[in-house]
Protein backbone atom coordinates (compact mmCIF):
# COMPACT_ATOMS: atom_id res chain seq x y z
CA UNK A 1 0.00 0.00 0.00
CA UNK A 2 3.02 2.04 0.65
CA UNK A 3 4.16 2.01 -2.99
CA UNK A 4 0.59 3.09 -4.10
CA UNK A 5 0.91 5.89 -1.96
CA UNK A 6 3.96 6.88 -2.75
CA UNK A 7 2.92 6.82 -6.45
CA UNK A 8 0.05 9.21 -6.18
CA UNK A 9 2.19 11.52 -4.19
CA UNK A 10 4.04 11.95 -7.75
CA UNK A 11 0.66 13.28 -9.44
CA UNK A 12 -0.94 15.42 -6.40
CA UNK A 13 -0.03 15.68 -3.31
CA UNK A 14 -3.40 14.79 -1.21
CA UNK A 15 -4.56 15.77 2.42
CA UNK A 16 -3.65 13.65 5.53
CA UNK A 17 -7.68 12.85 5.56
CA UNK A 18 -8.26 12.38 1.48
CA UNK A 19 -5.25 9.53 1.64
CA UNK A 20 -6.45 7.54 5.01
CA UNK A 21 -9.77 7.41 3.59
CA UNK A 22 -8.17 6.04 -0.06
CA UNK A 23 -5.86 3.61 1.80
CA UNK A 24 -9.34 2.32 3.44
CA UNK A 25 -10.72 1.59 0.08
CA UNK A 26 -8.03 -0.43 -1.74
CA UNK A 27 -7.98 -4.46 -1.50
CA UNK A 28 -4.77 -6.44 -1.81
CA UNK A 29 -5.27 -9.33 -5.00
CA UNK A 30 -2.21 -11.17 -5.39
CA UNK A 31 -2.78 -13.38 -8.80
CA UNK A 32 -0.45 -15.96 -10.55
CA UNK A 33 0.94 -16.49 -14.10
CA UNK A 34 -1.61 -16.70 -17.13
CA UNK A 35 -4.79 -15.49 -15.14
CA UNK A 36 -6.56 -13.08 -16.94
CA UNK A 37 -7.60 -10.21 -14.24
CA UNK A 38 -10.44 -8.87 -16.95
CA UNK A 39 -12.02 -11.29 -19.45
CA UNK A 40 -13.64 -10.27 -22.92
CA UNK A 41 -17.74 -9.96 -22.43
CA UNK A 42 -17.67 -9.11 -18.98
CA UNK A 43 -17.85 -5.86 -17.47
CA UNK A 44 -14.75 -4.14 -15.55
CA UNK A 45 -15.81 -2.80 -12.10
CA UNK A 46 -12.21 -1.96 -10.94
CA UNK A 47 -9.24 0.27 -11.60
CA UNK A 48 -5.85 -1.48 -10.57
CA UNK A 49 -2.68 -0.41 -9.41
CA UNK A 50 -0.07 -2.77 -10.54
CA UNK A 51 3.10 -3.22 -7.41
CA UNK A 52 4.26 -5.96 -8.78
CA UNK A 53 4.53 -8.11 -11.56
CA UNK A 54 3.70 -7.21 -15.47
CA UNK A 55 0.56 -8.21 -17.61
CA UNK A 56 -1.15 -7.16 -21.08
CA UNK A 57 -3.97 -6.20 -22.54
CA UNK A 58 -5.34 -8.12 -25.73
CA UNK A 59 -8.17 -8.34 -28.21
CA UNK A 60 -9.12 -11.43 -29.86
CA UNK A 61 -9.31 -11.08 -33.59
CA UNK A 62 -10.06 -13.87 -36.24
CA UNK A 63 -8.61 -16.31 -33.41
CA UNK A 64 -5.74 -14.75 -33.06
CA UNK A 65 -4.34 -12.38 -29.88
CA UNK A 66 -3.38 -9.08 -30.66
CA UNK A 67 -1.57 -7.13 -27.63
CA UNK A 68 -1.81 -3.52 -27.37
CA UNK A 69 -0.31 -2.92 -23.95
CA UNK A 70 1.84 -4.05 -21.14
CA UNK A 71 1.79 -2.53 -17.53
CA UNK A 72 4.59 -2.99 -15.41
CA UNK A 73 4.94 -1.85 -11.83
CA UNK A 74 3.31 1.49 -11.01
CA UNK A 75 0.77 1.11 -13.34
CA UNK A 76 -2.32 2.22 -13.47
CA UNK A 77 -4.72 -0.68 -15.18
CA UNK A 78 -7.86 -1.48 -16.19
CA UNK A 79 -9.91 -2.29 -19.47
CA UNK A 80 -10.48 1.57 -19.82
CA UNK A 81 -13.38 1.56 -22.25
CA UNK A 82 -15.38 -1.12 -20.06
CA UNK A 83 -14.39 0.68 -16.64
CA UNK A 84 -15.70 4.08 -18.01
CA UNK A 85 -18.67 3.03 -19.45
CA UNK A 86 -19.55 0.03 -17.14
CA UNK A 87 -20.44 -2.27 -20.43
CA UNK A 88 -18.84 -5.46 -21.44
CA UNK A 89 -15.11 -5.50 -21.91
CA UNK A 90 -13.29 -6.24 -25.73
CA UNK A 91 -10.29 -6.70 -24.59
CA UNK A 92 -8.76 -9.45 -21.85
CA UNK A 93 -5.93 -8.65 -19.59
CA UNK A 94 -3.70 -11.36 -18.30
CA UNK A 95 -0.89 -11.62 -16.16
CA UNK A 96 2.40 -12.34 -18.12
CA UNK A 97 3.81 -12.98 -14.33
CA UNK A 98 2.65 -13.37 -10.60
CA UNK A 99 1.06 -10.06 -9.75
CA UNK A 100 0.22 -8.00 -6.58
CA UNK A 101 -2.53 -5.31 -7.64
CA UNK A 102 -4.53 -3.16 -4.75
CA UNK A 103 -7.85 -2.49 -6.94
CA UNK A 104 -10.80 -0.42 -5.98
CA UNK A 105 -14.16 -0.30 -7.74
CA UNK A 106 -15.84 2.07 -9.96
CA UNK A 107 -19.12 2.84 -7.17
CA UNK A 108 -16.59 3.49 -5.05
CA UNK A 109 -13.70 5.60 -6.66
CA UNK A 110 -17.44 7.59 -7.81
CA UNK A 111 -18.34 7.97 -4.21
CA UNK A 112 -15.00 9.20 -3.48
CA UNK A 113 -15.02 11.96 -5.69
CA UNK A 114 -18.20 13.18 -4.99
CA UNK A 115 -16.83 13.90 -1.43
CA UNK A 116 -12.93 14.45 -2.02
CA UNK A 117 -12.22 16.85 -4.99
CA UNK A 118 -8.69 16.43 -4.59
CA UNK A 119 -9.23 12.69 -5.53
CA UNK A 120 -11.14 13.07 -8.37
CA UNK A 121 -8.41 15.43 -9.79
CA UNK A 122 -6.17 13.20 -8.93
CA UNK A 123 -7.32 10.34 -10.47
CA UNK A 124 -8.08 13.08 -13.92
CA UNK A 125 -3.94 13.91 -13.85
CA UNK A 126 -3.54 10.27 -13.47
CA UNK A 127 -6.39 9.54 -16.94
CA UNK A 128 -4.42 12.44 -18.96
CA UNK A 129 -1.10 10.19 -18.41
CA UNK A 130 -3.02 7.60 -19.80
CA UNK A 131 -4.35 9.41 -22.74
CA UNK A 132 -1.22 10.66 -23.58
CA UNK A 133 0.43 7.18 -23.32
CA UNK A 134 -2.01 5.99 -25.91
CA UNK A 135 -1.79 8.50 -28.08
CA UNK A 136 2.13 8.28 -28.46
CA UNK A 137 0.84 4.40 -28.94
CA UNK A 138 -1.40 5.50 -31.64
CA UNK A 139 1.56 7.91 -33.50
CA UNK A 140 4.02 5.02 -33.53
CA UNK A 141 1.47 2.09 -35.09
CA UNK A 142 0.91 4.47 -37.77
CA UNK A 143 3.12 6.63 -38.72
CA UNK A 144 6.56 4.68 -38.29
CA UNK A 145 7.99 1.94 -39.55
CA UNK A 146 8.90 -1.65 -37.89
CA UNK A 147 12.22 -0.51 -37.65
CA UNK A 148 11.35 2.91 -35.73
CA UNK A 149 8.86 1.30 -33.54
CA UNK A 150 11.52 -1.55 -32.41
CA UNK A 151 14.26 1.53 -31.74
CA UNK A 152 11.23 3.36 -30.23
CA UNK A 153 10.43 0.81 -27.66
CA UNK A 154 14.22 0.10 -27.05
CA UNK A 155 14.60 3.77 -26.37
CA UNK A 156 11.73 4.19 -24.16
CA UNK A 157 10.49 1.25 -22.45
CA UNK A 158 13.65 -1.40 -22.78
CA UNK A 159 12.44 -3.36 -20.00
CA UNK A 160 9.47 -4.80 -22.34
CA UNK A 161 11.98 -6.45 -23.94
CA UNK A 162 13.47 -8.12 -20.78
CA UNK A 163 10.46 -9.37 -19.46
CA UNK A 164 7.98 -9.76 -22.49
CA UNK A 165 8.34 -13.32 -25.07
CA UNK A 166 8.87 -12.05 -28.32
CA UNK A 167 5.49 -13.50 -29.61
CA UNK A 168 3.81 -10.55 -27.52
CA UNK A 169 6.20 -8.29 -28.71
CA UNK A 170 5.69 -8.42 -32.52
CA UNK A 171 2.21 -8.14 -32.32
CA UNK A 172 2.03 -4.69 -29.57
CA UNK A 173 4.33 -3.66 -32.87
CA UNK A 174 1.81 -4.73 -35.65
CA UNK A 175 4.81 -6.82 -37.62
CA UNK A 176 5.17 -10.20 -37.45
CA UNK A 177 7.60 -12.41 -35.75
CA UNK A 178 9.92 -12.91 -38.52
CA UNK A 179 9.81 -8.92 -39.33
CA UNK A 180 10.96 -8.47 -35.43
CA UNK A 181 13.92 -11.09 -36.20
CA UNK A 182 15.02 -9.61 -39.03
CA UNK A 183 14.52 -5.79 -37.28
CA UNK A 184 16.82 -7.03 -34.32
CA UNK A 185 19.09 -8.79 -36.54
CA UNK A 186 19.33 -5.41 -38.37
CA UNK A 187 20.43 -3.45 -34.60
Amino acid sequence: MQQLLAHLKTFYQLSAEAELVLKDCFEEIILAKNEFLVKEGKVCRHLYFLQQGALRGFYNLDGKEITHWFGFENDFVTSFHSFTTQQPSVENIQLMEGCILWAISKDTLTGLFNRYHEIERLVRIAYEKYYIRLEERYVNAHFKTAGERYESLLLHTPHIVERVPLGFISSYLGISQETLSRVRGRL
